[in-house]
């Protein structure tokens, strides 16, 4: 009975390290795969960031494109003022005018940016900046416009209604006189557009013109100098020495 229960203790001892040894094997790799889990988090972590920013710096470029977008033609600088004005008589609404103001805003930031970058065509943007800039503001006042026209045409439907036959009248006419003025100083705008526009393309040509001058009278006025240089130097260097004296000996 002894020797088996000394037996029996010795077993346990022996388990009892088995299972030791085995907690102590498992905890390691417990924690390795803690420690792989979190560098997996960490670095997923770490992508979607990288990802968030480069997509962050590409909707930041694709802006800065779109701010700094430019005309493909710098000789059409006169174009943008035409468009905006033709859309600005057409508009029939506050909505319509506002579009139209709109396209003139966006033209007026791009010549703003194209008159950094463009020193040769300065006259045909200033020009046009001038214009949509009155797009602008000839927009508000075409706004204002309308609801005035709108406001009397009401005026003119309630007076039929209540049969004011020469109320009515004077209302027409003067609805016909307002719009036709307005009419009639939009083809304005397109005309004095067109005459900004061909001012600016003869001063562009003209300052060119003046440019290139300068620039071949300063060719002509180095190459001149250079010339004058070498034919004295050529006349020095053939020029016969100066004779000696008769009796000089060098001697006092």
């Amino acid at each position: 009975m002894k020797d088996m229960s000394v037996y029996g203790v010795a077993a346990a001892q022996q388990n009892w390290s088995r299972d030791q040894q085995q907690a102590e094997t498992a905890a390691p790799a417990e924690s390795a795969g803690e420690d792989l889990s979190a560098d997996l988090s960490q670095q997923e972590e770490e992508g979607k960031t990288l990802v968030e920013m480069i997509r962050d710096a590409q909707e930041k470029a694709e802006a800065q494109r779109e701010a700094m977008k430019l005309p493909k033609s710098s000789t059409r600088y006169g174009d943008a003022p035409l468009e905006a004005y033709a859309r600005l008589a057409r508009a029939k609404s506050r909505m319509e005018v506002n579009a139209a103001s709109g396209y003139a805003r966006r033209r007026l930031a791009q010549f703003k940016t194209a008159l950094r970058t463009d020193s040769d065509n300065a006259a045909k943007i200033k020009a046009a900046i001038n214009q949509l800039q009155k797009a602008v503001n000839r927009g508000e006042r075409k706004k204002r416009e309308l609801d005035r026209e709108h406001l009397t045409e009401i005026r003119r439907k309630r007076a039929a209604k209540e049969d004011l036959k020469e109320k009515e009248q004077r209302l027409r006419q003067e609805l016909i006189r307002r719009k036709s003025q307005r009419m009639l100083r939009e083809s304005g705008y397109l005309r004095e557009a067109e005459v900004s526009d061909r001012l600016a393309t003869q001063l562009t040509a003209t300052q060119m013109e003046l440019r290139q001058q300068a620039q071949d009278l300063a060719a002509a006025a180095s190459s001149s100098l250079e010339t004058a240089v070498q034919q004295y130097t050529a006349a020095a260097e053939t020029a016969p020495a100066a004779p000696v004296e008769a009796g000089f000996s060098g001697q006092a």
